[in-house]
């Protein structure tokens, strides 16, 4: 009885295992990523809902985007753009906040998340921007990732809204989007998301996609409760 029992609690175990994998795989099923065409479909009815999107940040000038750009990880556009007058009247170039303090540079923007890794990151940003590349803001991905405090998504917003560089930066609504459409599988990564939108649009629409998202997913396809029901022609694909 001993032996039967035990073995009936392996073989209990054994079921449980199986029935999650069959569980997960079915739902990979009903989450079947879009096809190429269906995926660039929805991307551009997006586009469409928003064809006058533009970046919500305030800058002047490639310096002013960068920092804005850093400052907003984790922040609002609305609260970087109060900070960022006071800041860049202080500090309007590389030179003048490379010589300003951590502390200095963390005065204008306590009202910001992280702040203080941001002011570390932005003084350091300015001393490789004078040491490294004569006080200009960069052009490519790998040297701009090579400034401290910035990521992929910063390089490419750079690039792309800075530059007019084809590049597609991936931030909480794009991803998000991008998965409750099934642009791409649940479990992607930001990058995973940034290689699917770019091989399903041409690289002239990476931008406007990019800003559209952004403004749709404030707007519509909310974290909680998205309203995207009420857009059927998301959904629309009798034509594809």
């Amino acid at each position: 009885m001993k032996r039967q029992f035990k073995k009936g609690r392996a073989c209990s175990a054994f079921s449980l295992s199986t029935y999650a994998i069959i569980l997960g795989q079915a739902k990979e099923i009903v989450y079947m990523v879009l096809s190429k065409k269906r995926a660039r479909h929805v991307i551009e009815e997006i586009i469409a809902l928003f064809p006058d999107a533009k970046p919500s940040l305030d800058f002047r000038n490639h310096f002013e985007l960068l920092v804005a750009v850093m400052l907003s990880a984790q922040t609002t556009d609305a609260a970087v753009n109060k900070a960022t007058p006071s800041l860049f009247s202080a500090y309007p170039t590389p030179e003048a906040m490379a010589a300003a303090s951590e502390e200095e540079i963390a005065k204008h923007i306590s009202r910001l998340g992280l702040y203080r890794n941001k002011a570390k990151f932005l003084k350091k940003c300015a001393q490789q921007l004078l040491e490294q590349f004569e006080g200009q803001v960069p052009q490519t991905r790998t040297e701009l990732e090579s400034l401290a405090g910035v990521g992929r998504k910063t390089a490419n917003v750079v690039m792309s809204v800075g530059f007019g560089i084809p590049a597609f930066a991936v931030d909480t609504h794009v991803e998000r989007i991008c998965k409750h459409h099934n642009i791409v599988k649940k479990s992607a990564t930001p990058l995973e998301v940034e290689k699917r939108v770019m091989d399903v649009l041409p690289p002239e629409r990476w931008l406007a996609a990019h800003q559209a998202m952004i403004y749709f997913g404030r707007a519509i396809c909310h974290p909680k409760n998205p309203e995207c029901e009420d857009y059927p022609q998301l959904y629309n694909f009798d034509h594809i």
